[in-house]
């Protein structure tokens, strides 16, 4: 059966000013670049995935009201490691490096990628991963491969629709439909999308609060 994947609605205004003020602590904590260095499992840790350039580190910053608390770049491929932030002492917000393009030669590229993997299927306190896709695109096969290795991994996500204020209204709504027929064809999908913009703010609201309501 076909689902929708509606766009989600903003919160109430007491939830949202509470996700709001609890991201507002985040901290940088590590920058990690093999499995043996990953903080304990000792919270609710939700991640942030996406192609090389989609505006995780802008999306996070956006998410926390700091300029400057994720490295952002309109390089592809600057983060080169598996960032995590704590938030509070509920969450860890965790930057994953870019999949597909990104300028680094081929067996850096190749390191990232297995480093990537092995994070997604071997994390247990993983509550969700959120998987970004460009709003002037949506989804593309690179996606549908990390959203396919989420489902082996049994670990649930979350389409979030970035850069919702580019482009032209039409192109985003074909962008949305890609999107919709990548999703239906994965089981772990969550079904409802978040549709952001992390220079009006639009959505931001909405993903806060569901980074938040994943607490242990």
């Amino acid at each position: 059966m076909r689902l929708p994947f509606p766009l989600a609605g903003e919160p109430a205004p007491a939830q949202a000013e509470e996700a709001r003020v609890l991201l507002s602590k985040a901290e940088f904590l590590k920058g990690v670049v093999a499995m043996d260095g990953l903080p304990p499992p000792d919270r609710a840790e939700v991640c942030m995935a996406g192609r090389s350039n989609v505006g995780k580190s802008t999306l996070i910053n956006a998410l926390t009201g700091r300029r400057a608390l994720a490295r952002a770049s309109n390089t592809p491929g600057r983060t080169q490691e598996i960032n995590f932030f704590t938030v509070a002492a509920s969450h860890y917000l965790v930057d994953l490096p870019g999949y597909g393009f990104a300028e680094a030669p081929v067996a850096v590229k190749e390191k990232w990628q297995r480093l990537l993997k092995a994070y997604l299927t071997g994390r247990p306190n993983l509550k969700r991963a959120f998987v970004l896709i460009d709003g002037r695109h949506g989804a593309k096969p690179v996606d549908e491969g990390i959203m396919g290795l989420l489902d082996k991994a049994a670990v649930p996500f979350q389409a979030v629709v970035t850069k919702a204020d580019k482009g032209k209204a039409r192109d985003r709504d074909a962008a949305l439909e890609r999107t919709r027929d990548a999703l239906n064809r994965h089981p772990a999908a969550f079904p409802e999308i978040i549709l952001t913009s992390s220079e009006t703010g639009e959505g931001v609201p909405a993903l806060r609060a569901a980074i938040m309501g994943l607490a242990d």
